[in-house]
């Protein structure tokens, strides 16, 4: 059985008599062990916030952390009140996977004790190397569940050992795709990037999409990239339909207000934008009369509220604080700019579905 990565940074604790955090090469981190009460800023930041700070990061990585193949003495900064602390690299096979911390102010931790912790470091190199080398191999087969080839995508979902249903989720972050720690999420969970966007695929068994996309958009979002929008699909019960899934999460992330969460089930007339590009859309919801409206802001969200609110004139002459009477002359111009008449279901259908599709349109 591979050894658990929590239990080797309790066996290096008590072994090296120091409080110890292992980190992966990015920072984030993986596990933590306390030994007695010390801890500083930068072990406290780790631990709350799952990752260190950048600046955090640059201070350690000038000491060659990263290429280091022993121990590194990492000295205190009493002035900021960080303590001294010893690294280990953990590495396999020349590759440095992470790094496991020991607070180590007096220095207590000699070379000789030090030494008996390798054979601990080696076996979470093995083990964070095989996890990698596991999450890589599953990102690709989730790659391949994308595909637009039917036989690619046949083959992934007869290789990948997940139950279903499952559900797709979408993530999209200002200015494109970030690193999504992976290390962070659960291991059931399925992400690659598609199309400049974060794609999880999360199993319903013993996953809550809702739960895993608001954990992976703090993820994103604690890299400063500002608010990230999500969407979930509906449950998908057959792998190689994860492909449609994917298009209706996109879908809802699209229809999602910036920092927010969106489901494919509480779109209902947005699940258009799915099966048709915005020129298509454009040119069947456009009139002239439409187009005509739109030039009038203060109409244009007059008709909106009107039919969001079933044609009510109360509610919507409270929500847009006017008289009732102006909102019928609003009304009547509606109707003259756009020749619809607002009684008739169909006119109502018309123009409800152009106002309520355009926002989200980029033709």
């Amino acid at each position: 059985m591979p050894d658990d990565l929590q239990e080797l940074t309790e066996r290096t604790a008590d072994l090296l008599g120091a409080p110890a955090t292992l980190e992966d090469r990015d920072f984030h981190l993986v596990a933590y062990a306390a030994h007695g009460t010390t801890i500083d800023p930068v072990r406290m930041e780790s631990i709350l916030h799952r990752r260190s700070t950048e600046a955090v990061r640059t201070r350690f990585e000038r000491y060659g952390i990263a290429r280091a193949t022993g121990p590194v003495r990492i000295p205190a900064d009493h002035t900021a009140g960080v303590l001294g602390r010893l690294c280990l690299p953990v590495r396999w096979n020349g590759v440095t996977y992470g790094y496991l911390w020991l607070l180590d102010d007096e220095e207590r931790i000699d070379e000789p004790l030090a030494s008996r912790a390798a054979p601990l470091c080696e076996r979470a190199g093995l083990q964070m190397a095989r996890q990698a080398r596991e999450r890589g191999d599953r990102g690709l087969k989730l790659a391949e569940l994308l595909s637009t080839d039917h036989e690619v995508r046949t083959r992934a979902a007869a290789d990948v050992s997940i139950e279903t249903p499952v559900a797709v989720a979408v993530l999209r972050a200002p200015g494109g795709a970030d690193v999504l720690n992976q290390w962070q999420l659960p291991r059931s969970v399925l992400t690659t990037t598609w199309e400049n966007d974060h794609v999880l695929l999360v199993p319903l068994q013993s996953r809550d999409p809702a739960q895993v996309v608001t954990r992976a958009r703090s993820l994103l979002e604690e890299r400063g990239s500002g608010p990230v929008t999500a969407g979930i699909s509906d449950p998908c019960t057959a792998l190689t339909a994860v492909r449609e899934a994917w298009q209706r999460a996109r879908t809802a992330a699209r229809a999602a207000d910036p920092g927010t969460t969106r489901t494919w089930t509480s779109l209902g007339a947005l699940r258009l934008l799915r099966w048709s590009d915005d020129t298509q859309i454009n040119e069947a919801i456009l009139t002239k009369g439409i187009t005509d409206l739109l030039t009038h802001p203060t109409l244009k969200e007059t008709a909106k509220r009107f039919l969001d609110n079933a044609g009510a004139i109360k509610p919507t002459a409270e929500q847009l604080k006017i008289h009732r009477q102006t909102l019928y002359h609003r009304l009547a111009r509606i109707e003259e700019i756009t020749t619809l008449d607002l009684t008739k279901g169909q006119d109502r259908l018309t123009l409800h579905l152009a106002l309520t599709l355009l926002p989200h349109l980029t033709t």
